[in-house]
């Protein structure tokens, strides 16, 4: 076992990648709270279409960290809910959460200020 992070086998790498993409962190925080149906989900989160919404669901199923359940008697009512797994990524998407707060204002002026044409230095990265 490994412990630089950035070799493609350390499992450090593993948990970067799946919070990485927006969408995974944002779905795992939804279901914090218990299981929803995708209908509940988008607009739970807003500015997430039902295919990206899918995608990311199979794609949280397929990593342990959601389960898919359908309603015995109406078997296209469909739920999803954290498994143990993926409850455990609810305190690091929370740091991560509240870095972003405390922050956010600070990232933003910098790419604000990266954003503004200086005649001293090259032309702005964005």
């Amino acid at each position: 076992m490994t412990t630089d992070a950035f070799l493609a086998d350390c499992r450090a790498r593993l948990a970067f990648d799946l919070l990485s993409n927006t969408w995974n962190a944002v779905v795992l925080w939804a279901l914090r709270d218990g299981p929803r149906r995708p209908v509940e989900l988008r607009e739970r989160i807003g500015g997430i279409s039902s295919k990206v919404l899918t995608e990311t669901l199979r794609r949280l199923q397929f990593n342990g960290l959601v389960d898919r359940q359908a309603d015995p008697d109406a078997p296209s009512r469909i739920e999803y809910q954290l498994t143990a797994l993926g409850k455990t990524l609810l305190a690091p998407i929370d740091a991560v959460g509240a870095w972003a707060f405390e922050y956010g204002d600070e990232v933003m002026a910098a790419q604000e200020a990266a954003c503004t044409p200086d005649p001293q230095s090259p032309r702005p990265i964005c």
